[in-house]
């Protein structure tokens, strides 16, 4: 199961290291939590006892937060055994494919790795024939040169110091030579280490190989569930009626989640030196896609409208924060699917729902353009995209207002 526990923006401080390399506007904000939380506890002095405090507190937002959804999960059940069994399967389609992604970058690493060696190989292997074309050489010039050439050297009576130059002429001949030997030895051993580290790659490209292939079966068999899962789930809300007040249901699961979680972060605050507000019309959207639904269109007879928008976008297309702010939710919810909501501070959330895969925890920091997300279907949606909406507060706002720009621009 996904992680659902929020964070404080305190309680991922361990060290003063940490917090100078934190950026400005979060280091600013810990201090003054820290220098908070110390006037708050005159009697605690020492590193370890406010570490200690952190983790208490730490504790408590969690187990507050893991209630919350295990009695948001439990009224989703009561409201139909199907609603859990595709919880279930979209939250595992999702660690398996992050577990293929996870494969398919080992595989690339170990690939990349295994064609470093080979290149490394073959220049050693050209390097060993050249050594060894020398070596060659040099033996041939010796045998053709006698070996009794030293001796009648001695005895040709020649001038002393012609003699000597040609006797040390000799023995750096013969170091050479020992050299190149040794040097050939020596490229011979590294070409058998680099065979076996070849070898041993490619004996991991093949395990790795018949992972993903299991993975890949395992993710058919779950999508297969999936699928019959969903229709008849589809079967049994085909009656307007019931369409309606299932999404009143799951409006109103979202509305109370948000409420709990602004009502749990509001002892945290988010502050920065640009705050949410002053970005109204400058953000960038979270995907490149085209417009499904729009906010404030009416949804199933009429009687609900959307309170964010949906855009249409190729499965496993990352989903990007639009500011700065908290991850304060990362787990599955009716409706939404596989939902991350950020914290932004002033009491601003903005929402992605319907993803495929959840790629940051909560209580984790992010910054403009971080991924967060994958584009997905999750939730049991009939086509492929995300769903994104702005709040203040329990109360939807138009992203329209507030983001003009296209992503990458």
């Amino acid at each position: 199961m996904l992680k659902a526990a929020i964070i404080p923006v305190w309680g991922r401080v361990n060290s003063l290291e940490t917090l100078h390399s934190a950026p400005m506007w979060r280091r600013t904000l810990t201090t003054l939590l820290l220098l908070g939380l110390a006037a708050a506890a005159p009697g605690q002095d020492g590193s370890g006892e406010l570490t200690k405090v952190k983790e208490q507190e730490l504790e408590e937002v969690r187990e507050r937060i893991s209630e919350l959804k295990q009695s948001m999960d439990a009224a989703a059940r009561e409201r139909g055994r199907l609603t859990g069994e595709l919880q279930e399967l979209d939250v595992a389609i999702s660690e398996q494919r992050m577990r293929i992604a996870d494969i398919e970058r080992d595989q690339a690493y170990t690939a990349g790795k295994k064609q470093k060696l080979d290149q490394e190989l073959a220049d050693r292997e050209r390097h060993l024939d050249e050594e060894s074309a020398a070596l060659a050489a040099q033996v041939r010039t010796a045998y053709m040169s006698g070996s009794q050439e030293k001796i009648k050297l001695l005895l040709n009576q020649r001038d002393p110091a012609t003699l000597g130059r040609l006797m040390a002429y000799y023995r750096y001949l013969n170091e050479y030579r020992a050299g190149n030997i040794e040097a050939v030895i020596e490229q011979i051993r590294k070409l058998d280490e680099l065979r076996a580290q070849i070898a041993a790659e490619e004996a991991r490209l093949a395990t790795l190989a018949r992972a993903r292939y299991d993975e890949l079966g395992r993710l058919g068999r779950s999508q297969d569930e999936r699928k019959a899962v969903l229709a008849t789930l589809r079967r049994k809300i085909a009656d307007e009626g019931e369409e309606v007040e299932r999404l009143a249901a799951q409006e109103r699961d979202l509305t109370r989640l948000i409420a709990e979680l602004t009502s749990i972060l509001s002892d945290y605050p988010i502050s920065s030196e640009q705050p949410f507000s002053e970005h109204k019309g400058k953000l960038t959207w979270p995907v490149a896609g085209r417009l499904l639904h729009d906010f404030g269109q009416p949804r199933v007879g009429g009687n609900i409208k959307w309170n964010g928008v949906v855009l249409a976008a190729p499965r496993g297309r990352e989903v990007r924060a639009v500011y700065h702010g908290r991850v304060a939710f990362a787990d599955w919810l009716a409706g939404m699917g596989l939902l991350v909501i950020v914290d932004h501070g002033e009491g601003y959330m903005t929402l992605y729902g319907y993803n495929e895969t959840i790629l940051k925890d909560t209580g984790d920091w992010v910054a403009p353009g971080d991924v967060i997300a994958t584009v997905g279907d999750s939730g049991g949606q009939a086509e492929v995209g995300l769903y994104f909406e702005l709040r203040r507060g329990t109360k939807p706002e138009n992203p329209r207002r507030w983001i003009t720009r296209k992503p990458g621009s």
